[in-house]
This record gives C-alpha cells, sequence and structure tokens, in this order.
C-alpha cells in the first residue's frame, strides 16, 4: 500500500534526476517522497503501540 506508494514515488524521483529535469520538479518529487515516508513510519509507529496494549 504505502509502501507501493514510496517505491513508485521514489523511481519518479530517481528518474527525474537522472533525466536533469528542472530542479521545481524534482524538488517537488523530493518533497512529497518526504511526506509519504513520514507518514509511513507514523503509521508504523502507531501499530507498534497497538501491539503493546494488546
Amino acid at each position: 500500500m504505502l509502501n507501493d506508494e514510496i517505491c513508485k514515488l521514489r523511481d519518479k524521483l530517481n528518474k527525474s534526476i537522472e533525466q536533469g529535469e528542472d530542479y521545481s520538479n524534482t524538488y517537488k518529487l523530493s518533497i512529497e517522497l518526504d511526506e509519504l515516508i513520514a507518514k509511513y513510519y507514523k503509521e508504523l509507529n502507531t501499530d507498534k503501540k497497538k501491539l503493546v496494549w494488546i
């Protein structure tokens, strides 16, 4: 789910860098990837907290 989105966006970012696309586009993709990664770890942390209470 979220991991798949991260992989797709990472690939898109890598292609943007390799192809020398406009920096603003590369930066935008980088920010989106950072936000997805933060969301992933937040959900992972929440899931771990739930396990402690079970």
